[in-house]
């Protein structure tokens, strides 16, 4: 299915799939809603969060140049790529330099977006994720759902029947505990054995030219200290001036994406193992990668490189929460994913999913960093409609709804015959309504009273 209503549609009608993205989304908004309630500065530093990623993302030149310097003072290299397949192609020249046969990964999301899982397998490299949801993504051989969960559409009984299908030494017991445990049995000796580790990075400090991850099951840590040799994989967005500023970012992240007041793993790197240094990489690769970011600034997209990755647009998208991630069809889902993904894939190829938004604005009301999702997502649909991407029937009906909105009287005409008309559709629920199958098939709608709004409004301002 390669279109985004027959993927929504599909989503719709699996139960098990909507039970298990409600079931995490409303954990993490519960646990959000806590930990913003005991945070009295919250929306103050919100919008020093957003003032920090502007600063840098107009002065990302300076700041991308104090960064390179930096980290090659502290011992890393430093490369650069325009697009993905640049990234992918850095990447695979340094394990096949250092006789890779196997590498460690953590989750990053920018390795899923320039494409390097494939890249890595198309090199003959066998890779190993040191993070439990990423390993039974790539058991399942699916893409992530979420960014910061990336198997939340996987039941635990779906996880047990892959796992024992898969594991040379699966679980016997069917708990969490067991199934966690058959996972470190499958998984730990490849991690330690691993040639290369390659890591996503959460911020990249320019002053230091230092490199912060990020994780919940120290998966990072364990793709950067065993391995000869260390590769980070970064957008060059990435970037906060100072330590400091990489500290309140911190606090806006682990908030906003889990609840935590901070995650268990929290960690900086700068540069390789030094002279006394009892463990670490004796190569650090650090690739900076556009692949696209540069033509966002340029072409009024910049707020959205603000994103630190949180995963609270999605979390409280009432759309996501229907369909789950893979609906998208992208790397990135949800909100977020609807502004990216056309990006990425061009707007021809993406143009339903600006369309799929209510436009109710909570993914923008949660924001860490306050990105205008709505705004950004109606100038997607702009371009959409001046390209003439829109389908021929969709813009004849919106022309005849314009020329009827400018005649008052006939509008108000044929709204009073519209809610009249519903109510014989449902009696108390719209339950079918001809030319509204995409509204009505997977749920119900409360019927009008009978009267417009403007009816009603009148009535009741006496």
């Amino acid at each position: 299915m390669s279109g985004f209503k027959d993927r929504a549609a599909a989503a719709l009608a699996d139960p098990l799939l909507k039970s298990a993205v409600e079931r995490t989304a409303g954990t993490a908004e519960a646990k959000r809603a806590l930990a913003v309630a005991a945070f009295d500065e919250f929306e103050a530093a919100r919008t020093r969060a957003a003032a920090i990623k502007d600063h840098v993302i107009a002065h990302l030149g300076a700041y991308l140049q104090q960064f390179e310097a930096n980290a090659i003072a502290a011992g890393a290299q430093v490369h650069w790529a325009e697009t993905a397949d640049e990234a992918c192609a850095i990447v695979v020249d340094i394990c096949q330099r250092a006789g890779a046969k196997s590498v460690s990964r953590s989750k990053s999301m920018l390795g899923e977006e320039i494409g390097l899982p494939h890249a890595l397998a198309e090199a003959g490299i066998e890779r190993i994720e040191t993070d439990l949801a990423e390993h039974i993504i790539q058991l399942a051989d699916e893409r992530p759902s979420h960014i910061v969960w990336p198997a939340m559409h996987k039941t635990r009984e779906q996880v047990s029947a892959l796992f024992r299908a898969r594991h040379a030494e699966p679980h016997v017991e069917e708990t969490i505990a067991a199934m966690a445990e058959s996972a470190r049995r499958h998984l730990r000796a490849g991690m330690l054995g691993a040639d290369v580790g390659i890591s996503g990075a959460n911020f990249l400090l320019a002053d230091s030219g230092a490199v912060c991850t990020v994780t919940n099951e120290g998966n990072a840590e364990l793709s950067i200290v065993p391995p000869r040799v260390h590769i980070v994989t970064a957008g060059i967005e990435k970037l906060v001036p100072s330590m400091d500023h990489a500290v309140h970012m911190l606090r806006m992240l682990a908030r906003s994406a889990t609840g935590a007041a901070l995650t268990q793993y929290t960690t900086f790197y700068t540069g390789p193992k030094r002279v006394g240094d009892r463990d670490g990489p004796e190569a650090m690769h650090i690739v900076l990668v556009d692949n696209g970011r540069t033509r966002m600034r340029a072409e009024g997209l910049a707020e959205m490189l603000r994103c630190i990755r949180c995963g609270a647009c999605m979390n409280h998208c009432v759309v996501f929460r229907q369909i789950g991630g893979h609906a998208y069809g992208g790397t990135y889902p949800g909100p977020m994913g609807a502004v990216l993904t056309p990006v990425l894939d061009g707007i021809a190829a993406s143009r339903d999913l600006p369309q799929a938004c209510t436009m109710n604005g909570k993914c923008q009301e949660v924001c860490p960093v306050k990105i205008p999702l709505p705004t950004l997502l109606r100038g997607w649909r702009e371009k959409s409609w001046r390209e003439g991407l829109e389908p021929a029937s969709t813009r004849r009906a919106v022309s005849l709804w314009a020329w009827v909105a400018r005649h008052p009287r006939l509008y108000r005409l044929g709204s009073a015959i519209a809610v009249r008309a519903m109510r014989l559709f449902g009696r108390r629920w719209i339950r079918s309504i001809p030319l509204a199958g995409g509204w009505t098939r997977h749920r119900d709608l409360p019927a009008p009273e009978g009267r417009t709004f403007m009816e009603l409004y009148r009535e009741r301002s006496k």
